[in-house]
């Protein structure tokens, strides 16, 4: 625990009230326990805060007639570019739910993303943001029968230090779990995941792992999947059982001149996920991809692969791609499946 916390006590105690607030040290410790309604522990908001700064404000808004509810806490100072501290959105409509989705991916689908450590409902979209998905039982079916759900979105500034072990996501799974309490949703609690992960930093591309390191991962498919030996393969695994979205992306050095040869393979689990896999010219459905029915609503698969990867022809394509969306349905006991070739 850092010294702001110790010194704040020691003040609150010398000062009186009103020297209280303007000592800064002691201005965080009130800013910690107050941020966010009180959600966040101070001694994670300590630990994601920089030694040379100070908490500036904190900022909170619930309508609850919209299912909405945010949050923010800033700093300040002289080595501080980055004010935010860490901000939360959190929305229960799915209107708002299907605009995130759509700033996450804005087109195909192939937007860069990262898995979030299982146990945790959610990904990290390509701006860095940690999303949540949580289903609320509290709240009543949608006008399409479709079971109420929670989207909680978190963010860092790039001066926060979200590299702590374990902070972010500690920060993370208190916000989740006090958005719910807000807006009624009643999810059952997230717990932080064990170990102390970090989630990576903001542009960092996931960790490309040869295959056989990919068992016990959800992506642990591409080890029986048939790949020529000669191609030097990689995977990163980025699927989580318990996202909206995922993908396994396969990577090779066999190409001409050195270039890498890739297949990316990608899911998408919703209805908002129905728009990734029609063309926008002329509605019809794009070419391989699948869909299946999860949980009530639609599950979508998709398949992006280079030209040309020696020893990879379309039917290779094609049999992983249905190893891939097969091992997806029968991991989230989905039904259904179709495929488009």
């Amino acid at each position: 625990m850092r010294r702001w916390i110790k010194v704040s006590v020691a003040a609150a105690v010398v000062l009186g009230i009103s020297g209280y607030v303007a000592e800064p040290y002691a201005q965080d410790w009130m800013l910690a326990g107050s941020a966010c309604g009180g959600a966040l522990p101070r001694d994670v908001v300590d630990r994601l805060t920089p030694d040379d700064a100070h908490l500036e404000s904190e900022e909170s808004r619930q309508t609850g007639a919209l299912g909405s509810y945010t949050c923010d806490l800033t700093m300040e100072g002289d080595e501080v570019n980055d004010s935010r501290l860490i901000g939360m959105e959190a929305y229960t409509r799915r209107d708002d739910q299907d605009r995130e989705f759509f700033r996450a991916f804005p087109e195909e689908g192939f937007s860069s993303q990262s898995a979030v450590p299982e146990g945790l409902p959610g990904f990290i979209d390509r701006l860095g943001a940690i999303q949540l998905l949580m289903p609320c039982p509290d709240l009543p079916e949608d006008a399409e029968g479709r079971q109420s759900k929670l989207l909680v979105r978190t963010w860092m500034g790039r001066d926060t230090l979200y590299g702590v072990p374990g902070a972010a996501y500690q920060a993370v799974v208190a916000l989740a779990n006090s958005a719910s309490d807000r807006l009624g949703c009643g999810a059952e609690p997230l717990k932080a995941p064990k170990g102390n992960p970090v989630p990576p930093a903001l542009g960092d591309e996931p960790e490309a792992v040869p295959l056989s390191r990919a068992k016990g991962t959800g992506c642990e498919w591409v080890t029986g999947a048939g790949l020529p030996e000669s191609g030097d393969w990689h995977v990163e695994a980025g699927m989580n059982d318990s996202a909206p979205t995922g993908q396994c992306d396969l990577s090779s050095e066999s190409g001409d001149n050195g270039n890498d040869k890739g297949m990316y393979f990608a899911a998408w689990y919703g209805d908002w996920s129905n728009r990734l896999v029609f063309e926008d010219s002329n509605g019809e459905f794009l070419s391989t991809t699948a869909t299946a029915r999860c949980d009530g609503e639609a599950a979508n698969f998709a398949l992006s692969a280079s030209d040309d990867i020696p020893g990879v022809d379309k039917a290779a394509k094609q049999r992983m791609f249905k190893q891939f969306a097969q091992n997806q349905v029968d991991r989230r006991g989905c039904s259904e499946l179709r495929f488009r070739f």
